[in-house]
């Protein structure tokens, strides 16, 4: 149904923004030296003066007498003023929370930043308008010769007279911005945001667009972009939807294809999540769903090759696009690939290990006497030649299955000699100066590794029909605080995730948790319920510090550990240096736990 709205809803309403006008004198120098003989500040909101700041700074170094004529402070005047260090801490209680204001504001930021770095100070970095750039947008020619502070305050007849001191001068600077924010109401300008986007001179049509974040809640979630035919244009995750949102209208956006999206976009839908997991997985689903044109990521995660280990009389290996059933017929996977290029690097790293056959003709298990002739692999040693026969010299059946069975061991468990047999044709490459062909090893390899090493890592989720885990919610914006975070996977996948109330007996919380979570069926090995991006996100918040596995299903049957020789190792003491040979820890996930409330 219609919800009736107000500007507040688009962003903080200018009348009820805290301003601090602040104006410094200086040395002259420049800011990197600090040297701030005066601070001046005014602090209004709603056309109020709400408070003033005022004092003299002894810049530890003498003020040039030019500076001391055109300021009227000179040396004697700041002889006993406390030094920069000792005034910077108040000015920033002064001004916490508030959007910082000054004429020419780059100059007097930049001399507050560097004064606080050389007090060793924390610079708040606070949100800043400056007056000369909004008068530049403003005020036309015919109305001021030029856009000084005096010129400014003359048109619009302030109260008070700037005289280069700097309280003085921040008083002036205050009657500037109001009669400057008055002009932007005309405009349409009512909040701090639309002054952000007005003053980036982002296009009118861009910000005719910001009535899309309307009604939009200020909650933690995923967001989708549609165009006038509700085609979703782009799926994206935010803390704050109705500030993420937002933030596409204004300049601080500036990649040319989310600006082409932004002015196709019709529409925004909101999806409120419960928990920071849940957005990051929704939005990993609703990116495969409705393949926006304008994410990067891949949008056809289900599409991903696959290796296999064929289930024929003689296997082999092929690149395809999908897991079947054929494990029990000998048929095994390694994936999936980011890639048809990464899946062959693998291929070819498999090859290069491991003398199975490359051709692609099918080979009965009786070759025949009459058949073809050795391939030049056969030749050079890379393959037994199955296709012979053993009369004419071929590998027997006995002989080949050890070779298959090696290249399932590198594929699910051990991946010591793939790594060893090119790390030893890398060397043997690289003595010999063909760099470029030991940089293709190292790539193939590096394939290899990667697919080998995830795959084995979340192969032990996939069979896992259900496992329970929790952790303390943290502190942290948008996101609930001070219950458990539970989370709820089965094979892989994320089916449900729901947060207790803090000081409540997190185990109702658990069970209903259970009761109501997403049925999922087993998965065909080693593929997992969900998409592998999905089981990553899940693991990865598995094995943050803090979590505690409440209950695992079947872990018996299928221990969540890694194996001991497996790719993760291998490729943890390749790209680390360490020797080849070094044997890597088995990993388990902690056992179940009781959550306390």
């Amino acid at each position: 149904m219609p919800v009736q709205t107000s500007i507040e809803d688009l962003g903080r309403p200018l009348h009820a923004t805290t301003f601090v006008v602040v104006d410094l004198e200086t040395t002259g120098g420049a800011p990197a030296d600090a040297g701030i003989t005066e601070i001046g500040a005014v602090k209004v909101r709603g056309g109020e003066v709400l408070g003033e700041f005022q004092t003299l700074v002894n810049p530890g170094v003498g003020i040039p007498p030019f500076v001391a004529l055109l300021t009227g402070i000179n040396d004697a005047m700041v002889a006993g003023a406390p030094r920069l260090a000792e005034v910077l801490p108040s000015f920033l209680e002064f001004a916490r929370g508030a959007v910082l204001v000054a004429h020419n504001a780059p100059y007097d930021v930049s001399f507050l930043k560097a004064g606080c770095a050389k007090a060793q100070l924390a610079w708040p970095a606070p949100e800043v308008v400056d007056t000369v750039r909004l008068a530049r947008l403003l005020v036309g020619r015919d109305e001021a010769p030029d856009r000084k502070l005096g010129t400014l305050a003359r048109l619009f007849g302030a109260t008070t007279t700037p005289d280069h001191r700097a309280l003085s001068d921040a008083r002036a600077t205050v009657d500037v911005l109001h009669a400057l924010l008055a002009r932007l109401g005309g405009s349409g300008v009512q909040t701090l945001e639309d002054l952000a986007t007005f003053t980036s001179r982002v296009s009118a049509a861009r910000r005719a667009k910001r009535h899309l974040a309307l009604g939009l809640p200020s909650a933690p979630g995923v967001y989708l972009f549609r165009d006038a035919a509700e085609r979703v244009l782009y799926v994206g995750t935010s803390v704050d939807l109705r500030s993420r949102v937002r933030s596409y209208f204004t300049a601080s956006e500036t990649r040319p294809r989310i600006t082409e999206m932004v002015r196709l976009a019709a529409s925004v839908t909101p999806v409120v999540c419960t928990t920071a997991l849940e957005a990051e997985v929704h939005e990993l689903r609703l990116i495969a769903e409705h393949d926006p044109p304008y994410n990067r990521r891949s949008r056809r995660p289900e599409r991903s090759p696959w290796v296999k280990l064929t289930a024929e009389a003689w296997p082999r290996l092929s690149v395809v696009r999908e897991v079947r059933g054929d494990a029990g017929a000998g048929a095994q996977y390694l994936g999936p690939f980011s890639s048809p290029r990464a899946a062959e690097l693998a291929v070819a790293a498999l090859h290069e290990a491991f003398p199975l056959r490359q051709c692609t003709r099918r080979i009965p298990r009786r070759p025949a006497a009459d058949g073809p002739a050795a391939c030049v692999l056969a030749e050079m040693g890379r393959c037994g030649a199955p296709c012979l026969g053993v009369e004419r010299g071929g590998q027997d059946a006995e002989g080949y299955a050890r070779v298959v069975e090696s290249v399932r061991a590198a594929m699910v468990a051990d991946a010591r000699d793939a790594v060893a047999a090119l790390r030893a044709r890398m060397g043997l490459l690289a003595e010999q100066e063909r760099y470029e062909e030991a940089g293709e090893q190292r790539d193939r390899l590096d394939a290899y590794l990667r697919a080998a090493s995830a795959m084995q890592r979340r192969a032990p989720l996939a069979a896992c029909p259900e496992l329970v885990a929790a952790r303390r919610c943290t502190a942290r914006p948008g996101w609930p605080s001070g219950g458990w975070e539970v989370v709820l996977v089965r094979h892989g996948r994320l089916a449900g995730t729901t947060v207790t109330p803090a000081g409540a007996d997190p185990m109702p919380y658990v069970a209903a948790l259970r009761a109501t979570g997403e049925a999922v069926a087993a998965p065909v090995p080693p593929a997992t319920a969900a998409l592998a991006a999905e089981t990553e996100r899940v693991l990865a918040w598995l094995e943050q510090p803090g979590v505690r596995l409440v209950d695992v299903v079947g872990a018996e049957d299928a221990p969540w550990a890694s194996p001991v020789h497996g790719a993760a190792g291998a490729r943890h003491r390749w790209t680390s240096g360490e020797p080849s040979g070094a044997r890597g820890p088995e990993t388990a996930g902690p056992g179940p736990a009781t959550l306390p409330a």
